[in-house]
């Protein structure tokens, strides 16, 4: 938790952008697991926390924008609460911890927002991504659960998205204790690394890693064999030699600061020669964004850049023909790429896109987003001091996506399937480090560099 001044800041700051209503910013509750005195571990919503600080479950955070005043709504625990858990504070004592006086019962909140909505006035809140949280607003503020989409504050979520992008020093503080402990994991998955380890013994160490130094992962593990499969939560295959391990995971503070990393590196610690040849293509590629990262530039250019970088390695390889800017063009490296070069990254692994992108559409907004550079939309994102995103590209061969766009006749005269047969085992490589944006370019966080280069990897995996 941060000081009292500088949730108040915030607060302030959005009352600014906002100029009238009442913002609310419901907390998450407790989420059973399997039944319901069996909850998963809590993770407070990222919007509440920025503004709020309290990493508890159910408590509402209120701001009345023309009355310049905050309120939060939550219970004291009782001593059958007490008998479980432990003295705890008292919502008024939290509140203080983050400069909020007024603090009330769960039960008055309902009766806040009647006569709000009576005398006319605008409730802003973000769009819900948990079923509870749908229907608790649902019920406060009497819409109907699949109507709440129409009812969101886009003024809210340009807002909380303009400020949740640019970190503070306090915040990259926090950002850098996630790399320390997501370097540990890194280096602790390429040590274990070894012929028949089976994959969830890395992915439950590193897992520990995170657990035991900060608050858990910041999203579930990937490591896996299969890495041409992007998001590959299976860690059931066992670890043979030759094969490429790709490594996809971070950590989260206990301040719910996150960090991003992946790494891919050979099984029993040698690459191949082909092996070797597509890793440094990737490898180009990251290292070309992260030296030409400056503010001002849009999200586009840097994937472009990306794709243009990888499509000159794959035509040396002779996987591909003619130029590189013209398989770009042609849309052809969404094949061997088809994820986009980044995302934001902060207290969410993906920075505000729970009020983005993937939820909603917002082509009917992207003027204003293109305007407020808001990374809730990334075809119009601008990069900005205090920006930081993550610079991860990769080539894959995914047999099925391979035989779809050659039965369709995609990139004829681009892509020489033929060669390409002979790249269908192969599997995919991705790597990725978190850049911050500066003033006059960017830096890579972290306080040191996890291994990246093929010797740097040969020297660590399986030792």
């Amino acid at each position: 938790m941060f000081s009292a001044k500088t949730y108040t800041a915030r607060r302030q700051e959005l009352r600014t952008k906002i100029g009238s209503g009442i913002l609310l910013f419901p907390g998450n509750l407790a989420a059973p697991n399997n039944y319901p005195n069996n909850a998963y571990y809590f993770r407070q919503d990222s919007s509440f926390l920025y503004y709020f600080g309290l990493n508890i479950p159910a408590v509402t955070g209120l701001i009345d924008v023309e009355a310049g005043t905050e309120e939060l709504y939550g219970d004291d625990f009782t001593v059958e609460d007490i008998i479980w858990t432990g003295p705890q504070p008292t919502l008024r004592e939290l509140g203080a911890e983050v400069g909020v006086a007024a603090t009330f019962p769960s039960e008055a909140l309902a009766a806040r927002l009647r006569k709000a909505v009576a005398q006319g006035r605008r409730i802003h809140f973000l769009p819900p991504y948990r079923g509870e949280t749908k229907l608790q607003l649902a019920e406060l503020l009497g819409i109907a659960p699949a109507l709440l989409h129409d009812y969101k504050s886009v003024d809210l979520m340009l807002a909380v998205a303009e400020m949740r992008e640019k970190k503070s020093d306090e915040e990259i503080e926090e950002m850098e204790r996630a790399f320390r402990i997501g370097y540990e994991m890194h280096t602790t998955a390429m040590r274990m690394c070894r012929p028949g380890i089976v994959e969830r013994q890395i992915a439950g160490a590193i897992e520990g890693i995170a657990k035991s130094a900060g608050s858990g992962v910041s999203f579930p593990s990937i490591v896996s064999q299969h890495g041409e499969t992007l998001h590959n939560l299976n860690a059931d295959g066992v670890l043979e030699e030759g094969r490429l391990l790709l490594c996809d995971a971070g950590a989260e503070t206990v301040n719910n600061y996150c960090s991003d990393h992946t790494r891919t590196y050979p099984v029993g610690g040698r690459f191949t020669d082909r092996q070797r040849d597509v890793y440094n293509i990737v490898l180009a590629a990251h290292d070309h964004v992260a030296a030409i990262v400056r503010p001002g530039m849009m999200y586009t250019e840097l994937h472009n850049a990306a794709y243009t970088v990888l499509a000159e390695g794959l035509i040396g390889l002779g996987l591909l023909k003619g130029t590189a800017a013209d398989a770009v063009a042609a849309g052809a490296m969404t094949l061997f790429m088809p994820h986009g070069l980044g995302h934001g990254l902060g207290m969410d692994v993906h920075d505000c896109e729970a009020m983005g992108e993937r939820s909603f559409d917002f082509s009917t907004i992207a003027e204003r987003a293109a305007a407020s550079a808001s990374c809730i939309y990334r075809a119009a994102w601008r990069l900005e001091p205090g920006t930081v995103l993550t610079d991860e590209p990769g080539l894959y061969f995914i047999p099925a996506l391979i035989d779809k766009c050659r039965a369709e006749g995609k990139y004829a005269g681009i892509v020489d399937y033929d060669a390409l047969e002979g790249y269908r085992d192969f599997g995919g490589i991705r790597i990725e480090d978190d850049l911050l944006v500066t003033a006059t370019g960017c830096r890579m966080l972290g306080d040191r560099k996890i291994p990246v280069t093929v010797d740097e990897l040969e020297a660590v995996v399986g030792r």
